[in-house]
């Protein structure tokens, strides 16, 4: 009997993370808080505006499976770069499962996100992925002619077409961390992986206090409209009658910093968890 337990536990595990793992984690990121047109061009306008985020500043989750120990994921901002004559800030994802999850499914996977210094649009974004489907990805965006080309191990692809403003999943999240929230509205951004630009939807809830450990964080919840995943899910990982959920708890404060972030796909939940630097 412990035996079978234990099969089904590792069986439960393989299809609830092997194959959708990053992609929850990559669609958690780009859904974390989000902003309308007119709110990016009053950042493009303002200069003196102070940035929530800082050249070394580093992020940590840890991510979980009820009890079960699922990966971590890392967000840090690295010095700025010129590419293609454009002064850009660098950020990098990494992420990584667990010592349990490497046993059914190892993933190890960083991503970087090149996004002009006054925080409208992508520049560049790269994403390299060791694991049973190993992906090196990148965009490159022609903004003189509105177009993104998505590249995978040289294999480049026919350009698609690009909303002013569009930003990559990664360099969204940084793009939309200064902005002001208000509670109860909708607010929409566009954005692509390479392969199709659309309009990702979220709704701004109320503030609410969320417990993490021994610490106690001042929120504002934000939930995503989750039909765009099915857009942007070309291996068909996340299915409609899943009926799949995302929120997000985000600092109500200058930095919006997410603390927590709770996935559900089926009968499977994933819990992200905001680890403060002990220092």
């Amino acid at each position: 009997m412990i035996l079978q337990d234990k099969n089904t536990l590792i069986l439960s595990i393989k299809k609830g993370i092997s194959s959708g793992f990053t992609k929850y984690i990559l669609f958690v990121l780009f859904s974390i808080v989000f902003l309308d047109f007119t709110a990016i061009s009053i950042v493009a306008k303002d200069p003196d505006r102070i940035m929530p985020f800082h050249v070394g500043e580093k992020l940590k989750y840890n991510g979980r499976w009820g009890i079960i120990p699922a990966g971590e994921l890392t967000l840090e901002v690295l010095p700025l770069e010129t590419l293609n004559g454009v002064e850009s800030y660098h950020f990098v994802m990494i992420t990584k499962t667990s010592k349990v999850v490497d046993l059914v499914y190892k993933i190890r996977e960083r991503q970087d996100s090149y996004v002009d210094s006054g925080m409208t649009h992508s520049v560049f974004y790269k994403k390299k992925t060791e694991s049973e489907h190993p992906r090196d990805e990148n965009i490159k965006f022609d903004w003189e002619n509105l177009k993104a080309t998505y590249t995978n191990f040289g294999e480049m692809r026919r350009p698609i077409n690009i909303s002013p403003g569009t930003v990559d999943p990664l360099g969204l999240f940084y793009v939309l961390r200064h902005q002001n929230l208000k509670e109860n509205s909708e607010i929409i951004v566009p954005m692509t992986d390479g392969n199709l630009n659309i309009e990702v939807r979220a709704i701004v809830g109320k503030r609410s206090k969320v417990e993490i450990g021994e610490k106690t964080y001042d929120t504002i919840e934000i939930t995503p409209n989750m039909n765009m995943l099915d857009k942007l899910d070309k291996d068909k990982v996340v299915k409609k009658s899943d009926n799949p959920q995302l929120k997000i708890w985000v600092t109500a404060d200058e930095k919006k910093i997410p603390v927590k972030i709770r996935t559900k796909v089926g009968i499977i939940t994933f819990d992200f968890d905001f680890v403060p630097d002990p220092s």
